[in-house]
């Protein structure tokens, strides 16, 4: 996956993380997502780093609602 590929699949998480977060504001659902995105960036294999930053993120938007 080349950089603007991933780009383009983590502005799809975002999207997808808005939908399903309504009561999130979109900033916060942003800032979850790129700080996952930083914690990967020196991962070697990036085909996979849009997964899990999806899956970081809802897990941290999730926890996040729940208090």
């Amino acid at each position: 996956m080349n950089p603007q590929e991933e780009d383009r699949a983590v502005a799809k998480v975002i999207d997808r993380l808005a939908e399903k977060f309504p009561e999130s504001p979109r900033v916060r659902i942003e800032q979850a997502v790129h700080e996952q995105q930083e914690a990967l960036a020196g991962n070697p294999v990036r085909d996979y780093v849009p997964v899990l930053i999806e899956h970081a993120a809802k897990n941290r938007l999730r926890s996040s609602a729940a208090s």
